[in-house]
């Protein structure tokens, strides 16, 4: 299953990569941020479901817990959840910024 959807994906970005260089210019731009929205949604997703909503003896939020002691592992999660998504926010947003002026 993993194959054949890897595969889908590098011949559906290859066919964009053509459509960008043949027909519209700037729709490779626009593919690379859905990649990359896609990706962050995703990471968010994640930490939320590994870090926040179980708490594992092996997870990264135990092992920040046992480090810092002050912190529980579900506050660490949400501490992981906000950067991630102030790093998103500010990705995209630099993103777009870097679109509209070209």
């Amino acid at each position: 299953v993993m194959v054949g959807l890897t595969l889908g994906f590098v011949v559906l970005t290859v066919g964009f990569i053509l459509m960008d260089w043949l027909v519209v210019t700037p729709f490779l731009q626009f593919l690379t941020l859905f990649y990359g929205v896609f990706i962050g949604s995703f990471s968010m997703y994640d930490i939320y479901d590994d870090l926040i909503t179980r708490t594992v003896e092996g997870s990264d939020a135990h092992a920040c817990h046992q480090l810092f002691p002050c912190c529980m592992p579900r506050c660490v999660g949400v501490q992981f959840a906000l950067v991630a998504l102030a790093f998103q926010a500010g990705g995209l947003y630099l993103a777009l910024v870097w679109m509209t002026s070209t």
